[in-house]
């Protein structure tokens, strides 16, 4: 196991590397440009192609001029790409006051009709609150709020991306990552509304679903749009991640920063606040320490959390950047609750420890929800942070225990422990080196380990389980399976890893029991090990893949999945992307 040493040697340059690292940056430029030039041949080459067929047909452009088809025929062959047509070019056509034919003016339109019709939908869950005197109804309603606005905030984030200086009208290789990120994570906050209102049985449901109908399409059409860009880039790229496991100095992926780096390196940082509740540190609680933190920081908070127990429910909303957090040990700095389905809080809101904020990183901590199997229920942490990482943490609880809930994450070292969909979410994430441990449910359940959520299919998301040790908990004798999938484009991958021979030999469950899950879902294993392995039962789902080849498993690497083959670290420091 790789100890803190492995991250030595970051911050120091190489002059050969750096060369190195430049020869890259120029190849991947060049790249860009042609690629970029190519999408929009292809829009080009869509309107003529249009115009001509109209020509032959009409023998003549009838009404409008040839500027305004040559938009209008623009926009078709950008909505084209995506899975709601008609909306799209609906939608971007009344935005389009300068008729303009480039391909990335059309995407920023898309972004603002997105952002429009979610600012619409802003007072829509307080309303409804307003409206109900169900206690359960506007719990739900109150998980809507939070992720709704959210999901503006990410699409303010998107259209503010796309700004350039004057002249320069190319989209960066890190943006077009960026952008497929926050869109898929707009669409499944949207969905997360959905889910909360579901589970509580919330009249308002189907109210809400028509309602929010038109942003969940638009956000939809700009993630199809962007996807076709990062698409047609990526058959031009240098060949690169091809080394399925090729052995880096530090497998953390190239966005932690140089800052973070250093602070692992030193493994006992100097902490902003120190938290102890034995009163010898700054503040008694975690959610004191909290209080404290900046907003929207662009430098890194340190909070060091001392041995004890913390009892507590702690929620870092979207304005909390940068923040890390140590202890002196996942078994020794531990944050516990209890809240639950059962007792009336919708799983969105069950988590003893929750965070939005980019940049979050949690070191040699436990997080554990009490709450226990009959409650069904009870997350432990709830993580939505884009870029963050946990390091030597434990995730303990019963039903749902870690809820990856979106953008890009990565688990390193870790334990996670659990009975019904105990890993679960929509992010962008890779666990990586954990222990992954199911334990005894309740009578007459039986056990999986994850639940993927992605529902689009150019959503960047899915579970990415590699190099774990998978192995029991305790006596476990009830049925246990490597996971279900959850929504119908559910993506999820294990490989390289130590099953035990407690899981069944079929491997997978399907969501609704007898019903194969539909052929849109990427399920696979690759070069595992141990005696629940063997492959040769396992389910006959078109969507899973009982043994990937090594081009389909190096997708779900750290290098391909959470950086993104378009990504270039924002770092000074030479770096191996294979």
């Amino acid at each position: 196991m790789d100890s803190i040493q492995s991250f030595k040697g970051y911050g120091k340059v190489d002059p050969v590397e750096e060369q190195a690292f430049r020869q890259k940056t120029r190849k991947r430029l060049i790249i860009l440009i042609v690629s970029v030039v190519l999408l929009i041949a292809v829009i080009i080459g869509a309107v003529a192609g249009t115009v001509i067929h109209n020509r032959n047909d009409n023998g003549k452009d009838e009404d409008a001029s040839s500027s305004q088809l040559s938009s209008a025929q623009s926009i078709k062959a950008v909505c084209s790409q995506t899975l709601y047509p008609e909306s799209c070019y609906s939608s971007i056509s009344e935005l389009d006051k300068s008729n303009t034919t480039d391909p990335e003016d059309l995407l920023k339109l898309s972004l603002q009709v997105v952002f429009n019709s979610l600012s619409g939908l802003s007072s829509l869950p307080e309303s409804l609150m307003n409206a109900t005197s169900d206690d359960t109804a506007k719990e739900a309603l109150k998980v809507c709020k939070v992720v709704l606005d959210d999901a503006l905030d990410y699409l303010s984030d998107s259209i503010s991306s796309m700004d350039v200086k004057s002249g320069d009208k190319l989209l960066s290789l890190n943006k077009i990552d960026d952008l497929k990120t926050w869109l898929s994570t707009a669409l499944t906050n949207q969905d997360t509304c959905l889910d909360a209102l579901e589970e509580m049985n919330s009249t308002f449901l189907v109210d809400v679903k028509s309602k929010m109908q038109n942003s969940t399409e638009y956000a939809s059409n700009s993630l199809a749009i962007v996807s076709k860009i990062s698409g047609i880039l990526g058959k031009f790229k240098i060949p690169i991640h091809r080394k399925l496991l090729a052995e880096r100095e530090s497998e953390f992926p190239e966005w932690v920063s140089p800052v973070v780096r250093r602070l692992l390196q030193v493994g006992r940082p100097t902490p902003n606040v120190t938290v102890a509740i034995d009163g010898t540190g700054d503040v008694k609680t975690i959610k004191e320490a909290m209080g404290k933190v900046p907003k929207k920081s662009k430098t890194m908070f340190v909070i060091y959390i001392k041995e004890g127990v913390y009892m507590e429910n702690v929620v870092l909303d979207k304005s909390f950047w940068n923040v890390m957090i140590y202890g002196d040990g996942k078994d020794k700095s531990i944050v516990s609750a209890s809240l639950n389905f059962v007792d009336g809080t919708p799983t969105f809101s069950t988590a003893t420890f929750a965070v939005a904020g980019k940049g979050f990183v949690a070191i040699d901590m436990g997080f554990k929800n009490t709450a226990g199997a009959a409650k069904h229920q009870a997350v432990a942490l709830r993580s939505g942070s884009d870029f963050s990482v946990f390091y030597r943490c434990s995730f303990d609880a019963f039903q749902d225990t870690l809820y990856s809930h979106s953008n890009r994450q990565f688990y390193r070292e870790c334990d996670v422990t659990g009975t019904i969909d105990f890993i679960f979410g929509n992010a962008a994430v890779v666990y990586q080196n954990c222990k992954i441990m199911p334990r005894q449910p309740l009578p007459n359940q039986f056990v999986t380990i994850t639940a993927q959520g992605k529902k689009d299919p150019n959503q960047n998301t899915g579970i990415s389980i590699q190099k774990c040790d998978i192995s029991a908990f305790d006596k476990l004798t009830a049925a246990t399976y490597l996971g279900r999938p959850w929504k119908d484009y559910s993506t999820t991958v294990i490989m390289q890893s130590t099953i035990g021979s407690f899981l069944k030999p079929v491997g997978w469950i399907s969501w609704v029991q007898g019903v194969d899950p539909p052929a849109s879902i990427f399920y696979g294993e690759y070069l595992n090990t141990g005696p629940g392995a063997d492959t040769t039962q396992r389910v006959k789902w078109t969507g899973y893949k009982p043994s990937l080849t090594s081009s389909d498993a190096s997708r779900f690497t750290v290098a391909s999945f959470i950086e993104g083959s378009m990504w270039l670290p924002q770092t000074n420091v030479a770096f191996d992307s294979t």
